[in-house]
């Protein structure tokens, strides 16, 4: 199988593995207990937290963990509004083009706080004018979220100039940063950021764990509570295993960033290419230049993506036609649609995200393989 769905998730790396397995059957013991066993694995915590700190540059005590990105973006989103609704602060400024993590949270919360959400526009490619941003704050803003780096047409968005505006008007910025994990640099002060959120398994950790990033003096009401761990943010007891898994996943993929960079573009540039050249009438979707290295997506007109995706399933490819969160849904893609794509253009959506293992080989026998499924399901030949 060529597997290009890496923005699905990621295979589990084997030296993440290899760090987690002490975890389970030996270092074992609640890291809230006093005793030994207990005092090791919360030495474990902490050490993942102090190594995931040195990463974003930031103070251990500011990592919150979780148990994946969307939980991330919600007790960001919901933590903070809950704090300032209490002074009138309900309204909302975010994109129609964000995870729905985040569109669904917004307009809970606004139903539920009676409160307002501003989706500020996005372009053909899928950038949010900062500009915008700027023009959409009011006296009653109590956050703005921006993701990183889009999901499904792999754009990067510019968070550290929307970051800049939003300190300067003292509202909190909250970024989506899943996509971003183990592909950008994650220097919060670089970014402007107040809240990050990060999933482990997008960068070859484990699924079901996560973190949230709170900068200092932001406040944040808990949405779980309990036996307070994590400095009263986010109750229940830590994962250990799968907290250590994402700090040394996360530590893997930082070594590595700048050459497994450039070896995605370039693969990432060759499939574009290729696909562009043999299959006529399809579009890449999203920024040319200004994306994910190893993320490609496109439409092709005159062929739905259930078809292309079954079919290069047979061939031994595994590919999506956008977020896996939305897999089967029946209407065309949020985020196409707010980027001004028709419904009919968006059923044609295709997403090939390449990761470590892949080749130019890989890439090849893709280029050579989709122009054949795309003219059978024209009905060209």
């Amino acid at each position: 199988m060529i597997y290009l769905d890496h923005s699905a998730t990621t295979a589990v790396d084997p030296r993440v593995v290899e760090a987690m397995l002490p975890y389970w059957t030996g270092t074992y013991g609640n890291p809230s207990s006093i005793y030994g066993l207990g005092r090791r694995a919360g030495a474990a915590l902490e050490d993942a937290r102090r190594r995931i700190a040195a990463i974003l540059s930031c103070q251990p005590a500011e990592i919150v963990f979780t148990s994946c990105g969307t939980e991330s973006d919600n007790l960001a989103m919901r933590g903070v509004l809950l704090a300032s609704a209490a002074k009138g602060k309900r309204h909302i400024i975010t994109a129609p083009a964000e995870h729905h993590a985040v569109l669904h949270t917004a307009a809970d919360l606004a139903e539920q706080l009676d409160g307002d959400v501003t989706y500020v526009p996005v372009d053909r490619h899928g950038i949010v004018d900062p500009a915008s941003i700027a023009a959409a704050i009011r006296p009653d803003t109590a956050l703005i979220s921006i993701m990183l780096a889009n999901n499904e047409v792999g754009v990067i968005q510019p968070v550290a100039e929307i970051g800049a505006i939003a300190r300067a008007r003292g509202v909190p910025f909250h970024t989506d940063a899943v996509q971003a994990g183990g592909h950008l640099p994650l220097d919060v002060d670089a970014l402007n950021v107040d809240l990050l959120a990060l999933s482990a398994h997008k960068f070859y950790g484990p699924k079901g764990v996560g973190l949230l990033y709170v900068r200092r003096g932001v406040r944040l009401l808990p949405v779980q509570t309990g036996g307070g761990q994590e400095r009263g943010r986010r109750s229940g007891t830590e994962n250990v295993p799968y907290i250590v898994g994402m700090a040394r996943a996360l530590e893997i993929a930082h070594a590595a960033r700048e050459s497994e960079t450039r070896r995605l573009t370039a693969l990432r540039d060759r499939l574009i290419d290729g696909l562009t050249a043999a299959i006529p009438g399809i579009t890449l979707t999203g920024h040319p230049a200004q994306r994910l290295p190893g993320h490609a997506s496109f439409l092709v007109a005159g062929a739905e993506a259930e078809g292309m995706l079954i079919a290069l399933d047979l061939a031994g490819v595994a590919a999506s036609s956008g977020s896996a969160c939305a897999t089967g849904a029946p209407t065309p893609s949020h985020v196409l649609t707010a980027m001004g794509y028709g419904p009919q253009e968006a059923m044609g959506a295709l997403r090939l995200t390449l990761g470590r293992e892949n080749t130019e080989a890989d890439v090849d026998y893709v280029v050579a393989k989709l122009p054949e499924i795309v003219a059978r399901l024209r009905g060209d030949k």
